[in-house]
């Protein structure tokens, strides 16, 4: 088998593979799901220190309600802060965030305040946080 750099591996589409019984969207993207949004910020720094990082936000739905949420782990790394929440109640009330394993609490902390701001009435916010090794970067 022919190792291929990261763009120019054939999607699963590609080779023939399909998940699932639905259709894809329009763009074949998360954001094809009706009310989810998705931001991503970078951060690329030589100095004072090396840096290659980012966080991806996956916000799933402006209703107050939340959503039905689950979650799968592929290999058993990793921290998934919110995890024992989803399993108890099966319910996202926030954004997910995707960063590095040094920052899932920052980005945690950064979800709260962003909650406690937009919705000052609200009495419950358990946000979700996965974390990605990124330190080849």
């Amino acid at each position: 088998m022919t190792a291929h750099p990261p763009a120019l591996r054939p999607r699963l589409r590609d080779l023939g593979i399909s998940i699932g019984t639905l259709p894809t969207g329009a763009l074949n993207a998360i954001t094809d799901v009706g009310g989810v949004t998705v931001g991503h910020a970078t951060l690329i720094a030589d100095e004072p220190h090396c840096a290659r990082t980012g966080v991806t936000i996956v916000s799933p739905s402006s209703s107050d309600d939340g959503v039905y949420a689950a979650y799968h782990s592929f290999n058993g790394n990793g921290e998934l802060t919110g995890s024992h929440w989803l399993n108890e109640a099966g319910i996202l009330d926030g954004p997910v965030g995707i960063t590095n394993t040094h920052q899932v609490g920052l980005v945690r902390d950064t979800l709260v305040r962003h909650a406690v701001t937009t919705k000052p009435n609200s009495t419950w916010q358990l946000p979700v946080v996965a974390e990605t090794y990124d330190g080849y970067l």
